[in-house]
């Protein structure tokens, strides 16, 4: 991996990560046409980068991360969920991140749903924050984020929509509740890697990590930012195409019988 790939994959995390259109898709796209090697290290990247979009949250956002016990409470009752089943089917999870066909599927019917949510809720969204139930719910939804191509942040949105959350209410518990799934799920992966013994980087690869870190930490901010305001005046119809354009890209590719790797 070059240090021009490193740059653009982390563009890619920081961009993606956080708005409802699926970094794996991103993931796969950017690194095919890129020609990046499918290797130990390159997945060990795009895991670690993630720290970075993660520390995005919490620079924007620390004040929320110094209200109250309650606040970290409900992030666990959302959190437990998806923790749990991630747990239990991981290999399944893992199986699932093989077939680039189930990540354009989802990204088409996750993109025809953006398509009508707006509509659907319209009138009906009034809550600025979530009760313990309702944190619990959208952690169910969270759920749905396990099957690749669905994307945490979509199915979280809308899961606090559901439980009458304000689309600005819904986003930033999504972005509240990535901290905790994010950590662990990196954090676990990470173990993995340890384990194996492929956690031993060159001081090049050390400057790959440093540089996507600090590349994705500067493109969340500004994707966070720009997503808020965005979703607050205009709702999700421009990520419903954009989830179908991406998803049908991915299918002609494949048709075509262009080897895509999951990064």
């Amino acid at each position: 991996m070059t240090v021009f790939q490193a740059i653009v994959l982390a563009i890619i995390e920081g961009l993606t990560e956080y708005l409802p259109i699926s970094s794996t898709g991103h993931m796969i796209l950017g690194a095919s046409f890129m020609g990046i090697h499918d290797d130990a290290f390159t997945k060990i990247f795009e895991v670690n980068i993630q720290f970075g979009a993660i520390l995005s949250v919490l620079v924007l956002y620390w004040r929320r991360f110094l209200q109250s016990f309650e606040f970290y409470s409900k992030l666990a009752v959302a959190f437990i969920p998806a923790a749990i089943l991630g747990f239990i089917l991981g290999d399944v999870i893992d199986a699932m991140l093989e077939s680039v066909v189930t990540v354009a599927v989802s990204l088409l019917v996750g993109g025809i749903v953006l398509l009508f949510i707006d509509r659907y809720f319209e009138g009906k969204l009034h809550d600025n924050q979530p009760s313990y139930g309702k944190a619990f719910k959208i952690g169910l939804f969270q759920c749905l984020a396990l099957i690749p191509g669905v994307s945490r942040s979509a199915s979280t949105i809308i899961g606090g929509m559901f439980q009458g959350l304000s689309r600005k209410s819904a986003a930033e518990f999504s972005f509240f509740l990535a901290v905790p799934t994010m950590l662990a799920a990196s954090g676990y992966k990470l173990l993995k890697g340890y384990m194996a013994g492929t956690l031993t980087f060159s001081p090049d690869q050390w400057k790959l990590l440093l540089i996507g870190n600090l590349v994705a930490f500067l493109v969340a901010l500004a994707a966070i930012r720009f997503f808020i305001g965005y979703l607050q005046k205009y709702g999700f119809k421009i990520f419903g195409y954009y989830r179908i354009v991406v998803g049908l890209l991915l299918l002609g590719l494949l048709a075509a019988g262009v080897d895509l790797q999951i990064v």
